[in-house]
């Protein structure tokens, strides 16, 4: 009768994704064990064990475990290695596989290319061998990871992140000098999170279904999950920073948010800004309106057919009794008419006003982008100057760091500013007459039955920075910009209205110059607008 052939298993590891991905490391060591399987008589099992470099050291030795308790579970006493390094290359695997070994007197490791065998019978002398290989193997694991991290500390240096491409950004570049730029089919997404949770309109969960139904979705092309849009929400990298290790990098990529609207976010992602848990039916006023005497949230519930509300006696406060939301919204109006144009002929002439306007903000803008290039220019020569005199010693590594440090701040401060410049001379026009149409139409937008509740939700941020109740009766402060309008609307519609009754000229120009204010005193009041604009 034939001797019924050894069990085995095959063991093979590569070093890189990339030739796992080629499938040629891996088969070549699949291939080659089998090959010494057939040639020793042994039978190997159908599973066999593919681990890859890349694969972190936590799943790697959680794989390395699973197959010896696989080898044990089902009595295979032979494991087929091409190397030493391919098996371990920590002293603490090693000596597990070297326990696994003696535990049972049939059980060995063959490693193929280095004709070596480790079992119960292995003499001194190869055990040295066995412990030496173990140690290089070691060694080499240690010195590539002082390598990698070499090289990812140069990379942060140079303003890129030494990892995948994020959501909205994808991968250019040869090897070795890979970058990341904006991939706009996905930008999208990004964006569009930021600025509907930056509304103080949307819970975690209730974006989750808003961008789903925009089409976001994950990896499985299932919905993303909340940590993960917690995380989107929450990483400096789509404003421009890099942060690796719990330390924060000026990046070189192109941010898909302004710095503004990221803190924004973290604002009302650590609570300190308050925002509305997810409902199935919610009232416009959810988390808008706060109890003048205790500052905590009006609550809402429906009653036959009504939303009402009442406070949630946050300090245990005096108010009592429940309103209305058709009485919160008659006293509301007379907000939205305090800042509305009385037609759109009055939002024509502030048109023709902005592009005057615009005409001289060019010019002044064009002047502080070349001062600002000339400020990154000479950061530019700070910095490789006090990187050369580094490496060849010519000056102090303190000093040479000091310089370093002080002109990339420089550099980054002066590309903060060019992008708002940027940002600035793009948005000033359009910016302002939007502003002057959503007051025209507020009140408007908010009656019309065909209004959905989020869009009336994110009217109320435009406008209203705060919303307070008091005995019924409530207290609305503006934001930055229809403060501006509620000063300066009331002058505009009164002077529109004297020139309609007298018809002269003299009143036609107040009309404009009163409300424009002079060139450059209407230039810094659009731009502090616009830098505190919702």
């Amino acid at each position: 009768m034939k001797n019924k052939k050894i069990k085995a298993i095959i063991y093979c590891r590569v070093s890189s994704k990339e030739q796992e991905e080629t499938g040629y490391s891996l088969g070549a060591q699949e291939q080659l064990l089998k090959e010494y399987a057939n040639k020793n008589d042994f039978d190997t099992v159908p599973k066999s064990c593919r681990i890859t470099e890349s694969a972190s050291g936590k799943q790697i030795r959680k794989r390395f475990l699973e197959m010896l308790h696989y080898a044990t579970k089902h009595k295979i006493p032979v494991i087929l290695c091409e190397k030493i390094d391919r098996l371990t290359r920590n002293l603490k695997d090693a000596s597990i596989v070297d326990d696994w070994v003696k535990e049972n007197p049939k059980r060995e490791v063959h490693f193929v290319k280095e004709s070596f065998v480790l079992n119960g019978n292995t003499k001194a002398h190869e055990n040295l061998v066995w412990d030496m290989k173990v140690a290089i193997a070691r060694f080499y694991t240690n010195n590539l990871s002082e390598e990698v991290r070499k090289g990812q500390k140069e990379k942060l240096a140079q303003g890129w992140i030494p990892m995948r491409a994020k959501l909205g950004y994808k991968t250019a570049g040869e090897k070795g000098h890979k970058i990341h730029v904006i991939d706009e089919e996905k930008a999208q997404f990004i964006r569009k999170m930021f600025e509907l949770y930056a509304s103080g309109n949307y819970s975690l969960k209730a974006l989750i279904e808003i961008m789903h139904k925009e089409g976001l979705r994950n990896e499985s092309g299932n919905k993303v999950g909340k940590s993960r849009m917690h995380k989107y929400l929450s990483d400096p990298f789509y404003c421009g920073k890099n942060r690796w290790q719990d330390k924060i990098y000026q990046g070189q990529h192109e941010p898909l948010i302004s710095e503004e609207l990221f803190n924004e976010v973290q604002a009302r992602l650590t609570r300190k800004i308050k925002h509305p848990q997810y409902k199935k039916h919610l009232p416009v006023f959810k988390a808008k309106i706060v109890c003048e005497e205790c500052d905590g949230l009006i609550t809402w519930y429906l009653s036959r057919g009504n939303w009402r509300g009442n406070c949630n006696h946050h300090k245990k406060c005096s108010q009592i009794g429940t309103t209305l939301q058709t009485k919160i919204e008659e006293q509301l109006f007379p907000y939205f008419d305090a800042v509305a144009p009385k037609n759109e002929r009055i939002v024509k002439i502030l048109e023709k006003a902005l592009k005057e306007d615009q005409a001289e903000e060019i010019n002044y803008h064009t002047k502080q982008r070349n001062e600002l290039n000339k400020i990154i220019q000479l950061a530019d020569k700070r910095i490789e100057g006090a990187y050369r005199d580094k490496l060849d010693g010519r000056m102090p590594i303190a000093l040479c760091e000091k310089i370093i440090t002080e002109a990339s701040q420089e550099k980054e401060d002066a590309n903060k500013a060019l992008q708002k410049l940027s940002n600035d001379r793009t948005a000033y026009y359009e910016a302002g007459i939007a502003v002057h149409e959503l007051a025209l139409k507020a009140k408007e937008i908010y009656c019309n039955p065909k209004t959905k509740v989020d869009d009336k939700r994110l009217l109320l941020s435009y406008v209203f920075s705060n919303i307070s109740l008091n005995a019924g009766k409530i207290n609305a402060d503006y934001t930055f910009a229809f403060q501006f309008l509620a000063k300066w609307m009331p002058i505009l519609n009164k002077n529109f209205e004297q020139q309609k009754t007298a018809l002269n000229k003299a009143q036609s120009d107040l009309l404009q110059s009163d409300y424009a204010l002079g060139s450059a005193a209407r230039t810094r009041t659009w731009n502090h607008l616009l830098t505190h604009d919702p």
